[in-house]
């Protein structure tokens, strides 16, 4: 079993293979963690690891990076997490490869990152000055019947677009050109439809390409009754999500 340590970034989001995820970073653990990459190569991968928290396993908020009246005690690359970081997360996480990075004036960053492989986490080191985690890669079967099941959720998820019509912020426009890899279009689905995080996460896991794509059948299909029986409700404001935090 190959393994790798790399940076750790904690978010209340998933991220999927192939798809962008900006980031505003603001909190210090995490501005030293984009000093060092900050240090590398631009020709080399700045990478980290985003994984999602476990719904309310975050226990404190951690510092600020500047100084702040309201700031807890509490402080440190584990803040927050508890004394045992690695189950205040979920399991298996995303490698996110960073394309630009900037610092801000006031000492934060902004950073578009892409994800790239599917990570499980097997342990998490605070003793620097932001987390890090041993990972392993995951590989991505495509499982049975792969091709055709995604054909389905292709069609399925037009239907979901359909009944969101109008909400350009989230999805797709109807003659986007879609990828004809499975995989891909099991990943780009579970990022362009709204479903929360554990739902999200289960996908994520899921043990391959068909399972997920099976899965995202089920969830399109649900979805979309459930939009057409909420004729009153603009599905711009179903689909509005800010940028990342951390």
């Amino acid at each position: 079993m190959t393994t790798v340590r790399l940076p750790l970034f904690p978010l209340n989001s998933v991220l999927f293979p192939g798809l962008v995820l900006p980031l505003n970073v603001f909190e210090e653990r995490y501005r030293a963690m984009m000093r060092d990459l900050s240090k590398i190569p631009e020709d080399d991968e700045r990478r980290f690891v985003v994984v999602a928290i476990r719904d309310g396993l975050e226990i404190a908020p951690s510092s600020p990076g500047l100084p702040d009246p309201t700031a807890v005690p509490e402080k440190g690359p584990a803040a927050g997490f508890g004394e045992e970081p690695l189950r205040a997360f979920h399991e298996v996480g995303c490698i996110a490869d960073t394309a630009t990075l900037q610092e801000r004036p006031d000492g934060g960053f902004e950073l578009l990152t892409t994800g790239t492989k599917r990570v499980r986490l097997l342990s998490v080191d605070a003793s620097g000055p932001y987390l890090t985690a041993e990972v392993e890669e995951l590989a991505e079967e495509p499982g049975e019947d792969a091709g055709s099941l995604a054909e389905t959720v292709l069609r399925a998820f037009r239907s979901y677009q359909k009944r969101l019509a109008g909400a350009k912020e989230r999805t797709l426009a109807p003659d986007a050109e879609l990828p004809d890899e499975p995989s891909v279009i099991s990943f780009l689905v579970a990022a362009a439809t709204m479903l929360d995080v554990p739902t999200r996460q289960r996908l994520l896991e899921a043990p391959d390409t068909a399972s997920r794509l099976r899965e995202e059948l089920r969830l399109l299909r649900t979805e979309t009754a459930v939009i057409r029986h909420l004729p009153s409700l603009p599905a711009i404001e179903l689909t509005r999500s800010p940028t990342s935090l951390n």
